[in-house]
């Protein structure tokens, strides 16, 4: 409504597009509505895209059903709520087909947030494992790196004796690391 109001004074649409922080051409969109159609053609029709799909009440069940946890809905390996369970669920509970990344924008409006669950093997033992790692990993590992300075550059640093004794540092007393 603010570009209308600059519009019926008569300010040209790069003026209002500074003035609004928009882009020019967004200004002379809004302009050639205002034109044709007046305040009214400015006027919001709403957020785009496509609508949900599920009811208000639907939702309510839904966003019930999430705060019962995985476990309830058969998901017992881990209590996360990843979206490609979150999408099954809704499936089976509604009767309704969502895409991943439309589950996951439902979660968000919901409060929720998708979890990616740590894939762990069922069996896993962790005290062999700590054991490994102390014991074989060490051996595997080998020494690594020398300690000391290190670079990045594929040329080698210049030695300090080869140096003009006029060049810039040459009277350094210390070695700068």
């Amino acid at each position: 409504m603010q570009a209308a109001k600059l519009f019926e004074q008569k300010i040209k649409p790069p003026e209002v597009a500074r003035r609004l922080r928009v882009s020019p051409k967004s200004a002379y969109q809004w302009h050639q509505l205002w034109r044709d159609g007046g305040v009214q053609a400015l006027a919001s029709r709403g957020p785009s895209g496509s609508r949900c799909r599920l009811s208000p009440r639907c939702l309510e069940k839904l966003a019930a059903y999430l705060d019962e946890g995985p476990a309830t809905h058969r998901w017992v390996e881990d209590q996360a709520w990843t979206a490609a369970r979150v999408a099954t669920l809704i499936g089976r509970k509604f009767h309704i087909s969502y895409s991943v990344s439309g589950a996951t924008r439902l979660m968000h409006r919901l409060g929720f947030s998708p979890q990616v669950p740590a894939r762990r093997v069922a069996e896993r033992d962790e005290q062999a494992v700590t054991l490994w790692k102390e014991a074989t990993w060490a051996e595997v590992k080998g020494p690594g790196r020398p300690a000391g300075a290190t670079s990045a550059s594929r040329t080698r640093q210049a030695s300090r004796d080869n140096r003009p004794k006029d060049a810039p540092g040459a009277d350094a007393a210390t070695p700068r690391r």
